[in-house]
């Protein structure tokens, strides 16, 4: 099926001419900047940031671009990926007409922004096996929707999505398919980032706050076409990333094998957790999980949920969400973490 970009934008977004700031305006080198307004003199602080950031944040792009094995040109920051979540809808979505397909038990925040954006939201949940219903998503499709969120490894289940249903999607669908990889670096799967140039209404997700350990930071990654990163740098504001963020995600950058080595402990933290979890009568059920979090059946979930934070210890609890009724998700800790917690659960089955 044959896509086009222009026919999916909004027509607002078409004829849009977005804010040219001054460092748009100016490329090379220069010691006097006398163009923005800035305070000339510094910052009170031990770091200047008196002077406004690199609108395109071309050098911490260059560093994730080796990274991810991705052209810098297909890459957007954002302020966390909720920047990118909310600048598809701005882009593709005419409220009060058009709508997008969500597969629930999923991220919260897809449903969050189209009720911000006044966008209908359709809902097609994931099969017993939490992978999606194929069938379900090609009935619920009409002309006006445009976008389908697919987030994979899932929150809150942890599982990864069959790749080859999601390759589905991309081949019959014409609109935008999301590909949310937020916990892809815990994963055994591929990205889909190297599928990019095989599939124009591709749009895949990354974050720093995983496994990079960056939340505190707030930047989001999307990958997408060129054409597709050019609206997204047509919309965001013009300085969305600061300059206290660039520079100490470019510092981040360097430890790639710091990273890895948590990764790697994260997942034998994570096998050994289930195992422990499995071995107490009352635990129903763990689903198998790609991600660094476990969705855990249990006994009086939200009882325990209860008692957990009495005790100082914050799980959640996801016991009311489709699917997911009598089940707490809980972030793989530290080993220390992870005994306490098996320690306290086993005291309230006592």
């Amino acid at each position: 099926m044959s896509f086009n970009l222009t026919s999916l934008l909004r027509d607002n977004i078409k004829n849009l001419v977005p804010y040219s700031s001054a460092r748009d305006e100016f490329k090379g080198d220069a010691s006097v900047f006398l163009d923005a307004n800035e305070n000339s003199f510094g910052s009170p602080l031990p770091h200047d940031y008196n002077r406004y950031p690199d609108p395109l944040q071309h050098r911490v792009k260059e560093k994730l671009s080796k990274i991810k094995g991705v052209p810098a040109e297909n890459i957007f920051l954002g302020n966390g990926s909720d920047e990118a979540i909310d600048i598809l809808y701005r882009a593709f979505c005419t409220p009060k007409l058009d709508n997008v397909i969500l597969v629930p038990p999923t991220y919260g925040m897809y449903e969050v922004s189209a009720n911000i954006n006044d966008v209908e939201t359709r809902k097609v949940n994931l099969t017993k096996d939490f992978q999606l219903d194929l069938d379900g998503i090609a009935e619920a499709l009409d002309v006006h929707t445009k976008i389908i969120f697919v987030c994979s490894p899932n929150n809150p289940t942890g599982n990864s999505i069959n790749p080859i249903d999601i390759e589905t999607l991309l081949l019959n669908f014409k609109g935008l398919v999301v590909v949310d990889e937020a916990y892809i670096n815990y994963s055994k799967q591929k990205s889909f980032t190297h599928s990019l140039p095989e599939f124009p209404n591709l749009v895949i997700l990354q974050t720093l706050s995983k496994a990079w350990g960056l939340a505190a930071l707030r930047l989001g990654l999307a990958f997408a076409s060129k054409e597709i990163i050019q609206v997204f740098n047509k919309i965001k504001p013009p300085y969305n990333i600061n300059q206290a963020t660039q520079d100490l995600v470019l510092e981040a950058l360097e430890n790639v094998d710091v990273v890895n080595e948590w990764i790697k402990t994260t997942v034998a933290e994570r096998e050994e957790l289930s195992n422990r979890l499995k071995a107490i009568s009352q635990v129903e059920h763990i689903t198998p999980s790609d991600a660094n979090f476990i969705l855990v059946k249990l006994a009086q979930a939200q009882e325990l949920y209860g008692f957990l934070v009495n005790k100082g210890i914050i799980v959640r609890d996801r016991s009311k969400v489709t699917l997911c009724e009598g089940c707490l998700r809980i972030t793989i800790g530290t080993k220390v973490e992870n005994e306490r917690l098996i320690e306290e659960i086993q005291q309230f089955y006592k």
